[in-house]
């Protein structure tokens, strides 16, 4: 048995977060969707397994919906689906369109209930609401199954978060005597190996990148499973067209920003990548035009970006300022943290008070004495 395990598509998703590139997102979920069916066609597959959440909810344009299941009907195999809890079966939802029932090879597994599937026996979790405290797999038993049996559900599993929404227990495959158990609902791909070593479950995550900060998205798992009993072979497929950066990078010395420029310059594909960049640190009086030409570079070069800058405080010309400040216990504070950010200063240090610390309590107070003036 081979086959592709996709899940968490939500086509139809905003993008508001990305602002006017919000279609171009879209419009590439779209596009991967595509990618996959050509993913499962080149490697031979069975079929594919969607584990959810193919719609962001049950309100999107019913254009959508059609076009998703033209996409699938172009595979030459079955496709089984489950509703996630973005998109549960109830009463108007996208399963009720036509289009499901317009494609012979397309499989809405509406009751939890097994199903003949080429080479064994699937167990589909469908979902029929958006939150609920119940495992979607408690059902499952495949004990008494003499052919490779798969379990299909959405869910979190134990563990990844403290209030987990339709839990699924860790050790769920074992528990229900599957030989793989397909999930959705968690954007990156995760493997979960059971008290052999053997990956008998996993997120998929999603087929592409929803935001910053998913771990590992943009991709499918192609999965195959020799006989009953034998432990899945699984393989991490990349579908996804877009790139997600975040690069964080603290600003200290000089000509840093000069650093970070040509770091930047060489990204692959940046007419490809969304690009968010943070800065912390000191600013440099004398680098000022530099964070406006970097500012300008990652936006027009980027497919989108965007330059955090509000963690930069400004580094004083010169020790002019300390003279504006009130006498007393302030002027006091700010002259020995300027004598502790300088690493050549021989008088007694606090273990804690490096001079890295020192520059940045300096920049703070600098920071925040201009804007007391303004």
């Amino acid at each position: 048995m081979r086959f592709i395990h996709t899940a968490d598509w939500q086509i139809g998703m905003k993008a508001v977060h990305v602002g006017s590139v919000g279609e171009r997102v879209r419009q590439e979920r779209l596009a991967a969707a595509g990618r996959v069916v050509d993913m499962a066609s080149q490697h031979g597959v069975d079929f594919i397994l969607v584990a959810g959440d193919t719609f962001e909810d049950n309100a999107v344009e019913r254009l959508l919906v059609q076009k998703v299941g033209d996409i699938l009907g172009r595979f030459d195999g079955p496709v089984y689906l489950i509703p996630g809890n973005h998109d549960p079966l109830v009463p108007g939802s996208v399963w009720g369109h036509p289009v499901w029932n317009s494609h012979e090879n397309l499989y809405v597994l509406k009751e939890s209930a097994a199903v003949e599937i080429p080479g064994g026996v699937l167990y589909p979790c469908p979902l029929h609401e958006k939150y609920s405290p119940s495992d979607p797999t408690s059902w499952i038993d495949a004990k008494s199954q003499d052919q490779i049996a798969v379990g299909l559900a959405h869910g979190t599993v134990e563990g990844v978060t403290d209030e987990p929404d339709y839990p699924i227990p860790r050790d769920a495959a074992t528990r229900c005597d599957l030989d793989y158990l397909a999930l959705g609902h968690w954007h990156s791909t995760a493997r979960y190996k059971n008290g052999s070593g053997a990956e008998r479950m996993a997120y998929s995550g999603t087929h592409e990148t929803t935001k910053f900060g998913e771990r590992d998205s943009g991709n499918v798992l192609l999965v195959e499973i020799n006989s009953r009993g034998e432990a899945p072979k699984l393989a991490s497929l990349r579908t996804g067209g877009l790139t997600w950066e975040s690069l964080e990078d603290d600003i200290r010395d000089k000509g840093d920003l000069a650093r970070l420029h040509e770091r930047i310059e060489t990204f692959p594909k940046p007419e490809a990548t969304l690009l968010d960049a943070k800065l912390t640190g000191v600013l440099h009086p004398t680098d000022s035009a530099a964070l406006t030409h970097l500012d300008q570079l990652i936006q027009s070069r980027f497919l989108y970006g965007r330059l955090d800058r509000d963690g930069l405080r400004p580094q004083p010309e010169d020790e002019k300022w300390l003279d504006d400040l009130p006498s007393g216990v302030i002027r006091q504070l700010a002259g020995h943290l300027q004598d502790l950010s300088d690493r050549s200063y021989a008088g007694p240090r606090e273990e804690y008070a490096t001079p890295e610390v020192a520059t940045r309590a300096m920049m703070e107070l600098y920071a925040l004495v201009s804007e007391a003036s303004e």
